[in-house]
């Protein structure tokens, strides 16, 4: 029988302050999430279905990190999720959201609801501009059933550019003319694309946002193992994913390293950087590097909707994990993602620190306006619903097969590894991005660090007590006002 090994997470250590003369404004944040993907943050949200859809992985993607869309959908939403990341900001916004003139303004108040469009171009059956629709030109609810027709900016009223306009000529109309919205129309005025405002001062607000050489923001996916995994593959590609996560409970496993290896041989494949996980030990995160990953994502069992360690008895501490594993990196350049337990953001800085490249994050994206999910109420409180992809809610809608639970014909025969809950409402998801970005930044001056290789070198752990844990938190005071990043 093999001895214990002493192992922690990251409640269990601090970080020595050093020397230090960098200001937290000063650090350098960016990273590399997998092999060829480079971010201006170190942050990507969870592959859960309370979590990563298109609003967030956009939201995350504009702070400088990048969202992995949930696979507990069919293939076909999975990819228009990521068609819907990789329009927002693409300057010519193509095949964009329309309405015809018969249709109601109910119908345009909806789509200004769903989706936040607010200027709307109006076409006809062959897609022929005939005018636009905006927020200003119709009231609510007194207009809710009048046809579009009567409402809406006829052609003649509006400005348009030609098919071949570049995007600083259509940037110098939209401001000279104080438009919303420049629609782009070819020879026959069939409707091309449209240029917004709001794109313009998105580049100008959100200098970090994650982007491809095509100017489009960056967006992973998670998908299972085996051929579903190349044929969903196959499609999240031709939307344009830029990374796939293969995102298994336990990645060290032959499924997992033959999975790689079928994607990694496919032809149209090669642009796209393949993750795998989740592992907990060096030995996995050989395998799964030796099998051809482009980033390798650790933890098994330690998010907080996760059951895995008392259902199993499975499971390595966190910070254990992040250790082992970049220990069984060696000298290979793969990136490690810290995949579950982070509450604050003093714990990213300890995983960065003790060898992950990004962390993934869930429950603190959950709750937030962009996550999935209805705002619920409760005894005068808001929520947002929060439950673990093992969870038994959520398995049957097709993350079985990542406890290996495929086989399963009905929801009976399901052994949950995850719980369902609540999670308080949160509001905007992008000032608690800039709060984690604000802590990491802060560790990394506290210990002379000007970006994370330099705080995986620097880097000194001390073991705390249980009285230790408790000196760490606010004490002998009734907090009457909750801070931004220290949830009560």
């Amino acid at each position: 029988m093999k001895s214990f090994e002493e192992t922690f997470t990251y409640d269990d250590v601090l970080l020595v302050p050093l020397l230090s003369d960098i200001r937290p404004r000063q650090t350098d944040v960016s990273t590399q999430f997998s092999r060829r993907i480079r971010l201006k943050a170190p942050l990507v949200s969870a592959p859960m279905d309370t979590v990563t859809e298109a609003p967030l992985a956009i939201a995350l993607a504009l702070e400088g990190g990048m969202g992995i869309i949930h696979k507990n959908m069919s293939l076909e939403k999975q990819a228009e999720e990521v068609e819907k990341v990789k329009r927002f900001e693409n300057g010519f916004i193509e095949d964009p959201v329309v309405v015809t003139p018969e249709q109601k303004i109910a119908d345009v108040y909806a789509t200004k609801e769903q989706k936040g469009f607010s200027n709307i171009p109006v076409v006809d059956a062959k897609r022929k501009l005939v005018g636009i629709i905006t927020e200003l030109d119709y009231s609510v609810p007194e207009d809710l059933q009048v046809p579009v027709k009567f409402k809406m900016r006829i052609l003649k009223e509006i400005m348009t550019a030609k098919k071949g306009i570049t995007l600083e000529q259509a940037n110098k109309i939209i401001k000279r003319e104080r438009i919303a919205v420049l629609p782009v129309i070819d020879s026959s005025g069939i409707l091309i694309s449209i240029v917004t405002r709001k794109d313009l001062e998105k580049n100008v607000f959100y200098p970090n946002a994650s982007k491809n050489e095509q100017k489009q923001l960056r967006v992973g996916a998670a998908v299972s193992v085996g051929t579903e995994a190349l044929e969903r593959t196959r499609l999240l590609a031709e939307a344009g994913v830029d990374a796939i996560v293969i995102d298994v409970a336990h990645g060290h496993s032959r499924g997992v390293i033959e999975t790689i290896r079928l994607l990694k041989k496919e032809r149209s494949l090669k642009a796209i950087d393949i993750v795998a996980g989740n592992i907990a030990t060096a030995e996995g995160c050989r395998a799964l590097i030796a099998a051809g990953a482009d980033a390798v994502k650790v933890g098994v069992g330690p998010g907080s909707i996760c059951t895995t360690r008392v259902v199993a008895g499975i499971g390595v501490p966190q910070l254990s994990a992040v250790l082992d594993a970049a220990r069984g990196r060696g000298k290979s350049v793969v990136p490690i993602i810290a995949d579950g337990g982070i509450k604050y953001s003093g714990d990213i800085v300890k995983a960065l620190a003790g060898g992950a490249q990004t962390i993934m994050i869930g429950s603190l994206f959950a709750g937030t306006d962009e996550a999935p999910g209805e705002i619920e109420y409760h005894e005068g409180q808001m929520y947002k619903s929060y439950r673990g992809m093992g969870s038994r809610e959520a398995m049957p809608f097709g993350s079985k097969d990542r406890y290996g639970q495929a086989d399963a014909k009905k929801s009976s025969e399901l052994i949950p590894e995850g719980v369902s809950g609540r999670v308080r409402y949160k509001g905007p998801v992008a000032k608690h991005i800039r709060q984690l970005i604000g802590g990491i930044r802060a560790g990394f001056a506290y210990i002379g660090a000007a970006n994370i290789n330099d705080l995986q070198r620097k880097a000194q752990f001390i073991r705390i007590s249980d009285s230790a844990k408790r000196e760490s938190h606010p004490y002998n005071i009734s907090i009457t006002k909750e801070a931004p990043n220290y949830p009560l």
